[in-house]
């Protein structure tokens, strides 16, 4: 069963961490103190692997469904979507330092 905003809203937090299940691995992920994140689980090379999608509310579930459907893309395409998230953060990071360096080296 297809998950629904009204369901993502309602959701009151329980002693222990809990999902709410959408369609192709995308999930809500409830925890303790109330937050919710959407998840989205997936196999790449035979591992099982966890992808952070976004925290509810400020990420919608049209939002969550979207970016799901950019990962699958990526997976039927033969590319790890974990990866390429991870791959931009390292450049954006690196692009960061560089500035940092060139503005110390400016006389």
């Amino acid at each position: 069963m297809s998950l629904t905003d009204p369901a993502c809203k309602n959701a009151k937090p329980k002693e222990k961490p809990f999902k709410l299940a959408d369609d192709k691995g995308l999930f809500l992920l409830v925890n303790p103190s109330g937050s919710k994140y959407f998840r989205l689980k997936y196999r790449f090379d035979g591992k099982e692997k966890m992808l952070a999608l976004g925290v509810y509310p400020e990420t919608s579930l049209k939002q969550a469904r979207d970016k799901r459907s950019d990962a699958r893309e990526k997976l039927a395409a033969g590319i790890d979507p974990g990866a390429v998230i991870k791959d931009k953060k390292l450049a954006k990071q690196i692009t960061s330092e560089n500035q940092n360096r060139l503005g110390d080296c400016r006389i």
